[in-house]
């Protein structure tokens, strides 16, 4: 069973390295937060995807 923790608040966009994937936690409009684990490598396609669409 997944522990029940606290909404202590949205705070920033946060990226750490846990074990051997990389979390990516998003604050949403409204609240709450997007949580996404993906490897080195699902991290390289992301900044390239990024990037596309900023220039």
């Amino acid at each position: 069973m997944a522990a029940m923790k606290p909404r202590t608040g949205d705070g920033p966009l946060e990226v750490t390295k846990e074990g051997r994937g990389i979390v990516m936690r998003v604050p949403l409009e409204g609240g709450g937060r997007l949580v996404v684990e993906m490897t080195a490598d699902e991290a390289g396609d992301l900044r390239e995807a990024l990037q596309g669409v900023i220039g």
